[in-house]
C-alpha cells in the first residue's frame, strides 16, 4: 500500500492524495512535478530511480487506508 506522502520532499509543497502534480520513485520518495521536472530532471536523487506520477487513491477507500501525514523533507543538494 502506498504512503501517499502529505508534500514534495524538496520545496515542501502540499500534494493531497487527489493530487496529479505528485511523482515518485519506486522507494516512494515524493516530489511535486515541478521539482521533478526542473530541479531533479526525473530522477530521484535519493536513489537514482526515475519518478513517475503517483497513482490517485480513491476517495472512498481514504478512510480506510488513509495518506500518511508524515512530512518529509530532502537534504540532498538538489533540493536544497
Amino acid at each position: 500500500m502506498l504512503e501517499l506522502r502529505p508534500n514534495c520532499e524538496c520545496c515542501g509543497r502540499d500534494l493531497p492524495p487527489e493530487s496529479r502534480d505528485a511523482r515518485i520513485c519506486s522507494f516512494e520518495c515524493t516530489y511535486c512535478a515541478d521539482c521533478a521536472d526542473t530541479r531533479l530532471a526525473g530522477v530521484c536523487p535519493n536513489c537514482g530511480g526515475g519518478l513517475v506520477a503517483r497513482p490517485i487513491r480513491p476517495a472512498h477507500l481514504l478512510t480506510r487506508y488513509p495518506p500518511s501525514t508524515t512530512r518529509v523533507r530532502s537534504t540532498k543538494s538538489a533540493c536544497a
